[in-house]
């Protein structure tokens, strides 16, 4: 059996259209702050986080292939999480606007003894965000679930939040399943 250890919808969509349409879902709990105060550098934080929502899961599935993930936004040396609030959302796309920005997805992959961890890093460069676009956007409460308060599937011409990207996309989305496809090579199901 093959296990998504994550609450987010989108990565359980990557999932169902780019690794496996036969899996299941359990949400890991884990304390995110212990990552953060014992490591400065992102992708350090995103391995760990990643392997600890894995380890989380697996010690009850030892059979079982457990996939996990973690993402995060990086402005300059500045980690942007999840939006607290619609002030703290708008705080965080005008600080986006007209930028360029990089997203660190860590993920880890487990069954039984065999361990494998990875990190994508894919960078988004920003249009400039009118006030009125910004205020729109929150109001659709997309952003209030994602780390820089923003979802790449989300910019259309209603959003055109993005100018351009590089690196992988679905990186981008919080599910880098080109990577992991590639070492899901190393597993046996």
């Amino acid at each position: 059996m093959i296990i998504l250890a994550s609450a987010s919808p989108r990565r359980k969509e990557l999932m169902r259209k780019e690794i496996s349409s036969s899996f299941v879902v359990i949400v890991p709990h884990i304390d995110e702050s212990l990552s953060f105060k014992k490591y400065s550098d992102v992708k350090d934080i995103v391995k760990d986080i990643s392997l600890r929502k894995c380890l989380e899961v697996a010690k009850d599935h030892q059979d079982d292939l457990v996939i996990a993930a973690d993402t995060v936004v990086v402005l300059g040396n500045e980690i942007i999480g999840k939006p607290k609030d619609k002030e703290d959302a708008y705080k965080i796309l005008r600080e986006l606007s007209g930028k360029e920005h990089h997203v660190f997805t860590g993920y880890a992959l487990k069954q039984g003894d065999k361990l494998v961890q990875g990190i994508a890093i894919s960078s988004v460069f920003f249009n400039e965000l009118s006030d009125e676009l910004i205020n729109a956007y929150i109001a659709t409460g997309s952003p209030m679930d994602k780390a820089g308060a923003y979802g790449l599937q989300d910019n259309d011409k209603k959003f055109p939040l993005v100018k351009k990207t590089s690196g992988s996309i679905n990186n981008i989305i919080g599910f880098p399943t080109e990577q992991i496809l590639i070492d899901l090579k190393n597993f046996i199901l």
